[in-house]
């Protein structure tokens, strides 16, 4: 008995791992006024949800690269000019264009002091001498790409106040990559709005009109040195003609509010200015009086009037053609400040709040029916300690939602995917357990040093599997976008506290049932002996396997090839919605001939489940990123009259190709990983075994895409790499007992051998398959129609998978000629079976 006993601090540390995770998640069960007289820390740690369980708007930014280089050409041009000014050394024909700069040294004995002077600027190469006292400088790749780590980081502050500016208390605003700004506001209903406030870079200044050049003769012969012309935002557009040199900008911007026009009439905006710019406005309108002052905002003039006397006070009015709404947009901005660069929407996926909730009660449902729908099955096979095992199961699923909890990590639709997977996964290891438990009480033992040598002995087997499982994981982190990192992160999660609990708590909940019960044969209520009188003869017929197998994986290549993929925007770009009727049904042929006269080309229309709701699929229209964000406006403008918008899904094309590169170079790691892990764990034969098997339930799966026609994205590479490591679970586990027998029998012959083995572990293959299957088949019936897709992949793969880790892992030992003699003496075993 005392060897079943685990180790009391071991014990001591899981169940108050358990506590703390029940105080975690306390202020996630309370209501508001309960949580207000819980410490400020605690009351901070609450589950929140992804916007696809709670609705809301998602964008995905980029800086403009382009605005970056300018702003960095234009910064070394000044510093150019300065530098020679404070040297006094005259010049002349001071531009620049590109990355490269131009200036020449009009005093010819000054040329080299002028070299020496701007070797110094920063982030520059300054090139080869060239006559007539030209110098050139090249910026800098490496300049470039500094600047656009310090615009981006700039950038996400600024975003993060213009997203609070226009409602959206709680968003998660964060750098998403080199250049890149994701946001999420949870609940937040109107993304159009986001994208508006976005979309100006908000270079507010203001600037005095010039009197000496007309506008026509600066559009004729060009504007003077030191003015541009700019133009109106209204139709028709006037023209300005303006001096470069600002009285101020928008740093100097303290505070921006709507006055409202009242019985219809525009709005206006009230801002003031800091005590330096308010000292400077005063001194420039006190000097110019009766000259006209144009407000710009991103070289278009907002507004311009004519001085009539000093202007003391720091405040000034915007009002010009916009309503309440355009209004408040542009006080947001002003607030927020500008950008360091323009931003370009790149991907968006909003969902309406209602369909977040809908998607919520239906995930909740499928984890409930898979916890219960597993209950049973392990209960009826382990009877007690099948219960054992659910109980430990109910303490792994809280440690996982307490750490999410703790760590600040959304709850997505497909972390709650991943969640059901864990509940199969974390029984797979008490089969494990159980099974070597039985087989020891087969062999003589008593109940406690079996399920003792259960524990002891099924460790490295349940390790293998979490470490496969998991470099799979960390692959998809690094490659998915933010619904999927949701399901990486919480598989990742429940890996690690599956093997925690399952060596803890399950252990101790076991010892003490046995202890209490003074049990010392293996109960009735086992009973997964049935399994024990099969001895099948799976090597006998493994030429057949191998031909058929050949023969469907051939006609599945052809077909993949002749037939493609149904590639979803992740991997194309483009556009869907899912839409649903006000009224009646969503007729499909309706909605495209509606559309056809907006001219976005080949649009498909499909009916969902309801059929009053349907999913138009806009494809790319090759302009550009604002082009795909153009075809789903316009789509919404055709369809909102008697559409209601539920999810909108824009995909640009940088962004799908990005996904393209990152899945192929992401599966690829994993599968290297995975297959070197193996190489390394057995011998090179078993290697090539699990990669034949690999490829053989990645080629079925991705057949199964091209016969259904289901819808290739991001989640079906997530579902194909889950399937990758639960595949090789069930090979490791063969692996495992073969190679345990190689060790022990030295006469028998590698056919029967591998025979034996896998009968041997046929229970834990079939039942840890089972428990699986049983989850994601309630994933696949109560999950919603959203994680449907994935839920059907997962289930053919894993299934795909059992029946490769069976009928082609083990007879490509023998294709491959493992030499038993050779593994056994390297592999060790007693001195008995060297002998």
């Amino acid at each position: 008995m005392a060897m079943l006993q685990p180790a009391r601090w071991k014990t001591l540390l899981a169940w108050l791992a358990v506590v703390a995770g029940l105080l975690v998640l306390l202020p996630t069960v309370l209501t508001d006024a309960q949580r207000s007289a819980l410490p400020g820390w605690l009351s901070s740690l609450r589950l929140t949800s992804g916007l696809d369980l709670s609705g809301g708007a998602g964008l995905v930014v980029k800086i403009e690269r382009d605005d970056v280089e300018n702003d960095r050409l234009l910064a070394v041009v000044n510093e150019v000019g300065q530098t020679l000014r404070s040297a006094q050394i005259p010049y002349a024909g001071l531009s620049g264009t590109g990355r490269n700069v131009v200036v020449r040294v009009t005093d010819g004995a000054r040329v080299e002091d002028a070299r020496a002077a701007l070797a110094a600027i920063a982030g520059t190469r300054l090139g080869a001498p060239e006559a007539g006292g030209e110098i050139r400088l090249a910026i800098t790749a490496e300049s470039v790409a500094a600047a656009g780590i310090e615009a981006t980081a700039a950038a996400v502050e600024v975003v993060r106040q213009r997203v609070a500016g226009a409602g959206g208390v709680d968003a998660v605003v964060e750098q998403a990559g080199p250049g890149r700004i994701a946001l999420q506001v949870p609940g937040y209903d109107d993304p159009q709005r986001l994208k508006d406030v976005l979309d100006q870079r908000g270079q507010f200044s203001a600037s005095l009109v010039e009197t000496g050049v007309s506008l026509q003769q600066a559009l004729e012969q060009g504007p003077p040195p030191g003015t541009q012309v700019v133009y109106t935002l209204g139709e028709p557009p006037v023209g300005y003609l303006v001096r470069r040199a600002s009285i101020f900008t928008s740093r100097d911007v303290v505070s921006a509010e709507v006055l409202s026009g009242g019985d219809g009439g525009n709005a206006t905006v009230v801002y003031q200015l800091g005590p330096d710019a308010t000292r400077r406005l005063a001194e420039a309108t006190a000097t110019n009086v009766g000259r006209t002052l144009a407000l710009l905002l991103d070289d278009q003039v907002l507004a311009a009037f004519i001085v009539a006397g000093p202007l003391v006070d720091g405040r000034g009015e915007i009002s010009g053609d916009f309503d309440a709404a355009g209004a408040e947009n542009l006080a947001v901005v002003l607030r927020s400040g500008a950008l360091p660069a323009s931003l370009t929407v790149v991907e968006e996926r909003s969902i309406e709040p209602a369909l977040g909730n809908a998607s919520a009660r239906a995930a909740l449902t499928a984890v409930v029916a898979a916890g219960i729908a597993v209950a049973l099955f392990m209960i009826f096979w382990y009877g007690a300690f099948g219960v054992i095992a659910i109980i430990a199961l109910l303490f792994n699923l809280m440690l996982v939602v307490a750490v999410l909890a703790l760590t600040g990590t959304a709850v997505t639709l497909p972390g709650i995917a991943g969640l059901v997977l864990i509940i199969g996964m974390a029984v797979d290891s008490n089969v494990l357990i159980y099974e070597r438990m039985r087989e020891e009480v087969a062999g003589g033992k008593p109940l406690p040093e079996a399920l003792a040598a259960g524990f002891t002995r099924a460790f490295s087997t349940v390790v293998d599997a979490g470490v496969t499982t998991m470099i799979a994981v960390l692959v998809l982190y690094f490659l998915g976008s933010m619904p999927m990192r949701g399901f990486a992160v919480t598989v990742g999660i429940g890996i690690l506290t599956t093997l925690s609990v399952a060596f803890t708590l399950t252990r101790w909940l076991a010892w003490r049932w046995v202890r209490l019960r003074r049990i010392t044969h293996l109960p009735r209520s086992v009973r997964t002996g049935l399994f024990a009188s099969l001895h099948l003869p799976f090597m006998a017929i493994r030429n057949y396997t191998f031909a058929g197998t050949a023969v469907v994986s051939l006609a599945v290549a052809l077909l993949v090839a002749l037939n493609g993929l149904n590639l979803g925007i992740d991997f194309t770009g483009g556009a869907q919605l899912q839409v649903q009727s006000r009224q009646g049904v969503a007729d499909p042929a309706a909605i495209a001939a509606r559309l056809e006269e907006a001219n976005l080309g080949d649009v498909t229309v499909r009916s969902g489940r309801d059929p009053a709701t349907a999913t138009v699929r806009i494809p790319p229209q090759g302009g550009g990123e604002n082009a795909e964000q153009t075809s789903a406006l316009v789509a919404r403008g055709e369809l909102e009259p008697d559409f209601d918008i539920r999810r909108v899904e824009v995909v640009g094309p940088s962004v799908s190709g990005d996904l393209i590169s990152a899945a192929t170079l992401g599966m690829a790691f994993a599968l290297a990983a995975l297959i070197g892990y193996i190489w390394i764990r057995f011998e090179w034969q078993f290697a090539i075994g699990a990669v034949i098997a690999t490829a053989h339930d990645l080629l079925l799966t991705i057949g199964l895409f091209a016969v259904t026609r289901m819808e290739f994205n991001i989640g079906s590479i997530a579902a194909l790499l889950t399937i990758v490591g639960y595949s090789l679970n069930d090979t490791i586990v063969v692996y495992d007992r073969i190679r345990e027998n190689l060790r022990q029998f030295r006469q028998m012959p590698l056919p029967l051998l591998i025979d034996a083995s896998i009968s041997q572990a046929l229970s834990r293959t079939v039942l840890t398959a089972a428990t699986t299957l049983i989850a994601l088949l309630a994933l696949t019936v109560f999950g919603g129609e959203s994680v449907r897709a994935f839920a059907v992949t997962m289930f053919f793969g894993i299934a795909v998978g059992t029946f490769s880790s069976i009928y082609i892992a083990g007879p490509v030992l023998i294709l491959f000629r493992l030499r038993p003699d050779r593994y056994r003496l390297k592999g060790g075993g007693s001195p008995a079976a060297k002998a």
